[in-house]
């Protein structure tokens, strides 16, 4: 089982999405600094949604199921690090390690979800529901013109990334077990928050 260096967020990240990151805290810049390390075996970190408790300085309660970031770019800011990851691998976390001197957790890696081609249909609607509810809210949401990706897996992760939906709706479907759970439960948590949209 990996242990794996952690970063706790407020936000839950998806595999395939991308994800900027400033880091500015000591525990988190001696991660980001091990992972640029060529003595390190791998630049990846897992992410994970934070339920309850602040953002910065630990002392936060954890979700047990996130997904791991490839490191992909990092730039120097004066007192900071902007980083960009992508998600990869989905995970559920088997034990927290002390938070010495990041966090850290063993994990076990989920099984991909499997794409078949009578699941188009359902993606087509998906696909959809998303974009109209974004257009509708395209006042105060920069994502009205989102460009998928080909692959129909990473498109449907694409997709709960941009949806208008909060944290622990997106940590829903980031739990989810099959690809038409995952389709489905995007249509209809969007459409939830397309009435609750009506009617405020």
């Amino acid at each position: 089982m990996a242990v794996s260096p952690m970063f706790p967020l407020g936000s839950v990240l998806f595999p395939s999405v991308a994800i900027p990151l400033r880091v500015f805290e000591p525990r988190y810049l001696t991660l980001v600094g091990r992972l640029l390390d060529e003595d390190e075996p791998g630049f990846e970190f897992g992410v994970v949604l934070i339920e309850r408790g602040p953002e910065a300085g630990g002392g936060d309660q954890r979700t047990s199921v996130g997904t791991m970031a490839r490191l992909v770019s990092a730039a120097a800011g004066a007192d900071d690090l902007l980083i960009v990851g992508v998600g990869t691998r989905r995970f559920t976390v088997e034990r927290w390690d002390d938070d010495d001197p990041y966090p850290r957790a063993e994990l076990a890696m989920l099984p991909e979800l499997e794409w078949s081609e009578a699941l188009a249909p359902l993606r087509a609607e998906a696909e959809a529901v998303v974009r109209r509810m974004i257009a509708r809210i395209a006042e105060s949401h920069s994502d009205a013109g989102i460009e998928l990706s080909d692959d129909p897996v990473a498109s449907a992760w694409q997709l709960a990334a941009v949806a208008p939906l909060g944290e622990y709706d997106r940590y829903t479907l980031l739990r989810s077990t099959t690809m038409g759970g995952l389709l489905r439960q995007l249509i209809d948590l969007t459409l939830e928050a397309e009435e609750l949209w009506e009617v405020e």
